[in-house]
């Protein structure tokens, strides 16, 4: 069965460009996660360069939130993107810069609109049924205000990445493992 462990080589240069599936070890949300805040993770599958294993899977990893924003609750979508700072292989750790991974949430825009035209329109139906052309006026506004505040209280959506998220990153500069 030996033949069948990963063999981490003496030497090995992990080129730019090389992609790392990482998984979380714990959660992170947009909600309340800081710039900066730092996160742990592992190395999901073996980075393999020129048949030899670079970076073996299990291999500790040490990340940051590169970027962060809660939800707004109107137009400001979530943000939640990390990076990674350094992998351990064999009791060494390796600094390391790979581009971020993360998410941005949706932008609430169209969906507002459409949330709060959507009342307008409805407000209006109902106003013009009950009291014709004033009413339908009375009913618009009343409508929009609904749809406001419909599109305001559902607006709040956080990127939150659970424990055991994969997230794959790429390094932008070589890392040499030895």
């Amino acid at each position: 069965c030996a033949g069948l462990m990963p063999t981490v080589h003496a030497e090995t240069n992990v080129p730019s460009g090389s992609a790392i599936l990482v998984t979380l070890d714990q959660s992170v949300s947009s909600k309340d996660a800081r710039t900066g805040q730092k996160l742990d993770g592992t190395v999901v599958q073996n980075v393999v360069v020129n048949g030899k294993t670079a970076i073996p899977k299990g291999a500790q990893v040490h990340l940051s939130v590169a970027d962060v924003q809660a939800s707004g609750r109107l137009k400001t979508p979530a943000k939640l993107w990390l990076k990674v700072d350094s992998i351990e292989v064999k009791g060494r750790s390796y600094r390391t810069s790979t581009r971020w991974s993360g998410q941005t949430g949706e932008n609430h825009n169209k969906r507002n609109v459409v949330a709060i035209g959507g009342g307008t329109g409805a407000g209006a139906l109902i106003g013009g049924l009950a009291g014709g052309g004033k009413g339908a006026l009375m009913g618009a506004a009343l409508g929009a205000g609904a749809g406001t505040a419909g599109a305001a209280a559902t607006g709040k959506k956080d990127v939150t990445f659970p424990a055991e998220t994969k997230l794959r990153f790429v390094t932008t500069k070589s890392i040499q493992i030895r």
